[in-house]
């Protein structure tokens, strides 16, 4: 008997910038808005099944699009009541997650101007391949 395999893949191919920032979402949100004259705006939920027997959990998101080069942009919360969105990260606030391709000149200016908010101790990059529950960042 012939038996065929599946392999499936995961599409990772965005850029994760992990931010530490004792704020609620809404708050942050604004803050980088105002800062780096953003859009973002509030969307539904992203919800993460951890087990399949249970209910899904919810993480706030906020969606912002740039039509010039197309990029879409979401920041996710990483913490709600009942866990985390990236457990093994449980130090980070929140996920910035950018959709197609950004030059380093411009990441580098995003991380500059997020690293000098008042209410940020630290926004990096990280590479979602590196993280166990990279599934979790998929949009």
């Amino acid at each position: 008997m012939n038996k065929t395999y599946l392999k499936l893949s995961l599409d990772l191919d965005f850029v994760l910038i992990a931010v530490t920032a004792s704020v609620k979402d809404y708050v942050f949100c604004h803050r980088i808005n105002n800062y780096l004259s953003f859009e973002f705006e509030r969307t539904d939920d992203h919800e993460v099944y951890h087990n399949i027997d249970e209910d899904p959990l919810a993480f706030s998101r906020y969606y912002y699009y740039v039509e010039q080069g197309e990029i879409e942009y979401y920041l996710v919360n990483n913490r709600n009541p009942e866990g985390f969105l990236i457990p093994e990260m449980n130090k980070v606030d929140f996920f910035i997650i950018i959709h197609q391709y950004i030059d380093d000149e411009d990441l580098n200016f995003i991380l500059t101007r997020l690293n000098k908010l008042p209410d940020i101790q630290v926004a990096a990059k990280i590479n979602p391949v590196k993280l166990k529950s990279k599934e979790n960042l998929i949009m």
